[in-house]
């Protein structure tokens, strides 16, 4: 059955792997399938890609040339690759044999190799080539990456700043000393400034495994390398393969547009040396005493005892979120809300009882300007006894603000911002320092503003609840062992007919006489005498 043939553009794979990435090692084929190296009689014409439509002439040319052709040493070869393993292509020997045109350390070290490989009888490598993470070599098709099969498309915002995330390293200048003093504050910072420190750069390391597609006796030209593979590893142990290895699906296929149209077909295939079973067995062992060495260590950092509280002490964990604020006639709004514990309850010394939310603009939400804060906070609190209640509390709370007469105060609110506030928080209800008995607030203007939304998620810790959920277990338990409802009903009317025995034993007993009932005891003890 004939070998079928794949695009080159065909998807990649992601792999993981906890070993250390030098062990990677790839073995590469490439072959060259038209007039000089025919198509298998029964070959099956490969899958024609979307860009352009592709007639039977490269089939039929392929399939008039002679069998028995001899083929020329350039159109097949096959290497074995490892990672980050530099192979020149004659492009680069071409160009660092000349020690003028080496400008950086990179440069000078790649003229010194290549001055070894001359002296050692040339390179080994012929068409298949490598571009290294330190190279300055940047596949354009990974940044265009195009969602539909239009040429009209434009990318998107996303997709024009995240078009430099993988960017060389070598390509940034060092940052000296006296250039870092003078440049902390960028006060007017490019766009091109922007895209390139306003993007997270993931410590990926690429690799290229190349091909020199030119010409028989034309080698070296920019225009004939094509990728056949890109490899990209990050620091979680993290291997994409683009493509995937050829495993049986069969080999990728790479056509190219010249007068005579050309068809070379290629394998990726994973050579890396199998680990022998005992140092899998061993290395697995050193993972598994890492990780219990890691376990003792949290459970240290953590414990192994409950913290519980004081008896007849509820704990109370309150993990609330400030959610939005609407309904105020203004913008930029922010939140300064403090907490009152009623009697009885107490809080730990470092807890603050106060926060104050980040300053939000309005959303347009319906008929109303909403400013979603979603500013978290938590607090805990005791109380001297146990009071079961629920656990989600959604509170909307309506405000009101003080009133400063006079246009000079509006035209201030207006255009600078802010109003009259208290002084003491704690006006708001009673203040603390109230000793009298009636309170009065006369001539102290307030007007009605919007409301906040809060949302209190409670958890509480008593040691009574503990006590009271064992204690309904083992009830549980016991009457699980009686076989069920049945049985429980039994068990209650044995009881009940119990209890009203031994309720009417005590009504004789106290109906008769004293002396009536000493004698019957005494009478008793006579007959128990031997």
């Amino acid at each position: 059955m004939a070998e079928p043939l794949w695009s080159a553009e065909a998807g990649g794979a992601v792999y993981r792997s906890r070993d250390p990435v030098r062990n990677l090692r790839l073995r590469v084929r490439i072959q060259r399938v038209t007039a000089a190296g025919p198509l298998p009689a029964q070959a099956s014409p490969p899958p024609p890609p979307l860009s352009a439509p592709r007639g039977p002439e490269l089939l039929a040319l392929a399939a008039r040339a002679s069998p028995g052709a001899r083929r020329p040493p350039d159109e097949e070869e096959e290497a074995e690759v490892g990672w980050q393993e530099k192979l020149f292509s004659q492009f680069e020997v071409d160009l660092y044999q000349n020690e003028s045109a080496c400008q950086t350390h990179l440069d000078r070290q790649y003229h010194e190799e290549i001055l070894k490989l001359e002296k050692a009888g040339g390179r080994k490598n012929y068409r298949i080539f490598t571009y290294t993470d330190h190279d300055r070599f940047t596949n354009l098709e990974e940044h265009c990456q195009k969602v539909t099969d239009s040429d009209h498309e434009v990318p998107s915002y996303l997709a024009e700043r995240m078009a430099n995330v993988r960017r060389r390293r070598q390509d940034r200048k060092p940052i000296e000393a006296n250039s870092l003093k003078s440049k902390i504050i960028t006060w007017e910072p490019s766009e091109e400034f922007i895209k390139n420190n306003h993007v997270i750069n993931t410590p990926v390391q690429t690799m290229y495994i190349m091909g020199d597609l030119g010409p028989y006796g034309k080698l070296g030209q920019r225009e004939y390398e094509h990728v056949l593979c890109t490899i990209k590893v990050d620091g979680n142990g993290v291997i994409t393969v683009k493509p995937d290895f050829t495993g049986t699906k069969g080999a990728y296929w790479i056509e190219l547009d010249r007068q005579k149209r050309e068809l070379w077909k290629y394998t990726i295939e994973n050579a890396s040396v199998q680990v022998q079973q005992e140092e899998e067995e061993r290395e697995q062992r050193v993972f598994r005493d890492l990780y219990s060495r890691h376990k003792e260590y949290l459970s240290g950092l953590v414990g192994s005892e409950f913290e519980v509280t004081l008896p007849g002490t509820l704990r109370l964990f309150v993990n609330g979120e400030v959610v939005s604020a609407q309904g105020y006639e203004y913008d930029n709004l922010y939140v300064h809300f403090f907490l009152e514990l009623p009697d009885h309850w107490s809080s730990p010394a470092f807890q603050q009882l106060s926060g104050v939310t980040q300053t939000c603009t309005t959303k347009t939400v319906g008929w109303d300007d909403v400013a979603y804060f979603c500013y978290p906070f938590t607090l805990e609190m005791f109380f001297s006894q146990e009071n079961e209640s629920e656990g989600l509390h959604i509170l909307t709370i309506p405000t009101w603000r003080p009133v400063e007469l006079g246009t000079v105060a509006e035209l201030r609110r207006f255009f600078i911002g802010g109003s009259p506030e208290l002084e003491d928080m704690t006006y708001v209800r009673i203040p603390a320092t109230f000793k009298g008995e009636r309170l009065s607030r006369f001539g102290f203007r307030t007007e009605t503003t919007g409301n906040v939304t809060f949302r209190l998620y409670c958890l509480q810790q008593s040691k009574a609840f503990l006590e009271t959920s064992a204690s309904r277990h083992r009830m549980q338990s016991v009457l699980d062992r009686l076989g069920g409802f049945s049985q429980q009903s039994s068990v209650y009317n044995v009881l009940e007919a119990f209890q009203r025995a031994r309720r009417r034993m005590q009504e004789a007993r106290e109906s008769l006489p004293q002396d009536l009932i000493s004698t019957s005891v005494s009478t008793v003890h006579q007959t128990q005498e031997p």
